[in-house]
């Protein structure tokens, strides 16, 4: 055992020197992305990720980005779906398409031998996607079907409820980004033939890869792959949201056993510099599974619910301290009481010197875990480009958490934690509330 355990050490070790090890290469064309080679493994994947994802479209066509990105693995070039599924296949490579609130992302893996095969398959399905009316016809048709999926689904009609209120139907953060119904199917292949013009533009990429390839023949292929993709977009980015939350609680009547209650308000920026005091708070509060306060408070000691957590909702446009859980509709007014009482509690006095150093300890020796395996630091190293953080962030970020004091920790505890602010949305038949 102790030299399972040693080995699994090791290997993680290896993953965050590796990933702390970032080149930052630049193409001949001027393509900006950030490396880290690791030549064990045969293997490279890649990352793309645009700015803009489905807040750049236009209300009248939401859902559009979605469902265009949904489409681009669904046949491009002289391949319908049936042919490209074969060619990748064949090449041993895997390609996905992801559409967020705030960007859109490519992701692909793909061996060393076949690298130049790969990337000119991918090549197409940014370039020439085929969208064909069967395509089309066939993922609406799913998307849909999610979105009737959703208006049955407590937690789902909770967020909903939340975010229409907070954001409010002008800013994209207000509606789902598959859209609603009525969109979606409104939706023409025009529409999505502009969504993809304007959604995978170069002056909004951000690129990272892992794996068995060096600066130089990276440089090479993201030319190669990047060539002839549009400049800029039509769409502009939207503007910061303004919160319009209400206080207290709204109830959303719903047949079900269970309610589902989420629960939140104004967070703290991602660049703020009490952003790590707010991470550790949250952590101590709600995010730390079963250590948690609110877990200890509604689940171990009371049973009101299976579990609850909570966590900084840092968007591009917007920030949020949001949080949820499910109890039985005779118990939830009990539940609700509580989660009040544990707001007012840290918000007045704060946490414990003890809590703080767990909360330090565990965040600081967890950290590498998340470096598991190319795939995985790929999307971190993406990820932090979008941030706005810098390659040496890995090596500083452990130090941030560690520099938070207690009595930095206890002052933003009272700035975060807004008892008067508190907004909740309840969706099922709660009693007494």
């Amino acid at each position: 055992m102790r030299c399972v355990l040693f080995f699994l050490m090791a290997g993680f070790a290896t993953l965050c020197h590796a990933a702390t090890e970032i080149q930052v290469v630049t193409s001949p064309n001027g393509h900006k992305a950030w490396l880290v080679e690791e030549r064990g493994i045969p293997f490279v994947a890649l990352e793309l990720l645009f700015d803009g994802g489905a807040s750049i479209e236009p209300a009248e066509q939401r859902g559009g980005v979605n469902l265009m990105m949904a489409l681009l693995e669904e046949g491009a070039a002289n391949m319908d779906a049936q042919a490209f599924t074969k060619a990748k296949e064949n090449l041993a490579a895997s390609f996905s398409y992801q559409t967020y609130p705030d960007s859109v992302s490519v992701s692909a893996r793909f061996l060393t031998e076949s690298q130049n095969q790969s990337m000119g398959l991918l090549r197409q399905t940014l370039l020439e996607p085929r969208f064909d009316i069967d395509a089309i016809e066939r993922v609406r048709a799913q998307i849909i079907a999610g979105l009737k999926s959703d208006a049955k689904d407590p937690a789902e009609i909770a967020r909903a409820a939340f975010n229409q209120e907070a954001f409010g139907l002008s800013h994209p953060y207000g509606s789902d980004l598959s859209g609603r119904i009525s969109t979606v199917e409104a939706l023409t292949r025009d529409h999505i033939v502009q969504a993809h013009q304007n959604a995978l533009v170069l002056d909004r990429i951000r690129i990272s890869a892992v794996g068995d390839i060096g600066a130089e023949d990276l440089g090479r292929l993201l030319d190669a792959l990047l060539k002839d993709i549009p400049a800029q977009s039509a769409w502009p980015l939207p503007k910061d949201a303004e919160l319009a939350l209400a206080t207290g609680v709204e109830i959303v009547s719903f047949p079900t056993p269970q309610s589902v209650a989420l629960f939140g308000h104004l967070g703290l920026d991602r660049d703020h510099p009490d952003f790590f005091a707010a991470y550790i708070l949250n952590h101590i509060f709600g995010g730390s599974g079963f250590e948690s306060r609110l877990m200890q408070a509604l689940r171990e000691e009371r049973g009101l619910t299976y579990g609850v957590s909570t966590y900084l909702a840092s968007r591009k446009y917007a920030d949020l301290l949001l949080g949820q859980f499910a109890s039985a509709n005779d118990r939830m007014a009990e539940a609700v009481d509580i989660l009040r009482e544990e707001w007012d509690e840290i918000a007045r006095n704060g946490i414990s010197e003890t809590e703080l150093q767990l909360a330090q300890t565990y965040l600081t020796g967890a950290y590498p875990l998340r470096f598991d395996g190319n795939a995985q630091i790929a999307q971190i190293l993406v990820g932090m480009q979008q941030q706005g953080l810098q390659p040496s962030y890995l090596q500083n970020r452990n130090k941030k958490v560690m520099a938070v004091t207690l009595q930095q920790a206890n002052r933003v505890a009272k700035e975060l934690f807004r008892p008067e602010l508190l907004r909740m949305f309840i969706v099922g038949e709660p009693e007494d509330l």
